[in-house]
């Protein structure tokens, strides 16, 4: 997926039996995800324009241009809708769309490079970094998990590339 579209949300499913839509949004203001339109499929080749209906258990209600029966609306379960990042609002300086973290190279706070951030993860507690050690990292057991917390990462450079880490005792 190009870094010119971000995913803002999820389809869980179909709601209902008139093509309505469960939609989990990945948007700090979960309806906010309809302001972002046309959303696009992580391919692009298809786009939907997004007009929610009601709140849900778990997500909104939503109805998508173009799904009007439950058969095509469970189609689409699974499906990521991704927005073009010049709809999304500017991050102050100390906020970062996940696209952008993943791929960055991950160096202790000497400079000795610890791996490449494959993943961000977000279970309810804050965001998680999955760090893949780079081949020939001495002592790399597997994926590094790291709270991605100003004491843990004081410095992230989207421009350079790189992130500074600097883990826990025991994590490294």
């Amino acid at each position: 997926m190009s870094k010119d579209r971000i995913c803002v949300g999820a389809i869980a499913g179909a709601f209902g039996v008139q093509g309505e839509v469960r939609l989990k949004s990945f948007c700090t203001e979960p309806t906010a995800v309809a302001d972002y339109g046309p959303l696009f499929t992580e391919d692009g080749s298809r786009s939907f324009k997004v007009k929610l209906t009601r709140p849900l258990a778990g997500g909104l209600g939503a109805r998508l241009s173009g799904i009007a029966t439950k058969e095509e609306a469970d189609a689409l379960k699974g499906v990521n809708l991704y927005a073009d990042r010049d709809r999304l609002p500017k991050l102050p300086d100390d906020e970062y769309y996940y696209t952008d973290l993943i791929g960055l190279e991950v160096r202790d706070p000497g400079g000795a490079p610890l791996g490449k951030v494959v993943n961000v993860h977000n279970h309810g507690a804050g965001d998680i970094l999955e760090i893949s050690p780079l081949p020939g990292t001495p002592g790399a057991k597997g994926p590094l998990l790291l709270p991605f917390t100003l004491a843990i990462v004081p410095l992230v450079d989207i421009a350079a590339g790189i992130l500074v880490a600097d883990p826990p005792e025991g994590l490294d």
